[in-house]
């Protein structure tokens, strides 16, 4: 094997090894906000509940 082969091979995986540690690091990141958000859906505070016919707002 020439020396210029084993270099490319050896640059191939170091891209596929990047690739794939990038991926990784993406997807945790996107698991975290993903976990965020879950938890801000089921802390949301209820609306106040409507009171029918409390006030009665009369404009001339």
């Amino acid at each position: 094997m020439s020396v210029s082969a084993l270099m490319g091979k050896q640059v191939a995986e170091l891209q596929q090894t990047v690739s794939l540690s990038l991926m990784k690091s993406q997807m945790a990141t996107q698991t975290a906000h993903a976990t965020v958000m879950m938890e801000q859906l089921t802390a949301s505070t209820p609306a106040p509940h409507p009171f029918k016919g409390g006030t009665v707002d009369v404009k001339a």
